[in-house]
């Protein structure tokens, strides 16, 4: 939910537009920053009521790369730029503009909030068969078998020379 409500704004929008008072009058009435009605009054103007309505929109890579050229194309603002398409937050825009000078189209990517999903039960670790089980399965099952666990049991014995290697260089290191 947003702070202020879409009626609120809109009247003060109507309030701007009507003429008799100015922008810091009517910030400096209500406790607000101008440039946050300045903001609304830019967006009424553009969008209509729709654009001070609340919104929840994941933007694609494309239409931020669209906003950012067209904001260096026609050398504009990034209120002028939110203003034009319809975004909330003219500080998101900033935060594409660095993302993307820094780490290129990658960085406007969407990628889900929150935490990771828990792993599903398909990834999880087999069940260990008891040997009444291992009766009942073919010869080629069990040899398929024997031959994954002795991989893995070579594995995990590299891997744990490998990280023994490499305690012992940081060992050395530290001396």
């Amino acid at each position: 939910m947003s702070k202020y409500s879409e009626q609120f704004k809109l009247s003060l929008v109507q309030q701007y537009l009507s003429g008799t008072d100015g922008l810091k009058f009517i910030a400096r009435e209500h406790g607000l920053e101008h440039s946050l009605i300045r903001r609304w009054v830019s967006a009424y103007q553009q969008h209509g009521i729709s654009g001070l309505q609340t919104k929840y929109v994941v933007y694609s890579a494309e239409f931020k790369l669209m906003v950012l050229e067209r904001m260096r194309l026609d050398e504009s603002s990034q209120e002028q730029a939110a203003a034009l398409f319809d975004i909330r937050s003219p500080a998101q825009i900033g935060i594409w503009k660095r993302g993307y000078d820094q780490h290129g189209l990658e960085a406007l990517t969407p990628r889900p909030k929150g935490r990771p999903r828990r792993m599903s039960d398909s990834s999880s670790p087999k069940k260990i068969n008891s040997p009444a089980d291992d009766v009942s399965r073919s010869r080629e099952d069990l040899l398929e078998e024997v031959h994954q666990l002795r991989m893995e049991n070579a594995y995990l014995k590299k891997l744990g020379a490998l990280v023994q290697a490499e305690q012992q260089v940081q060992l050395k290191k530290q001396k």
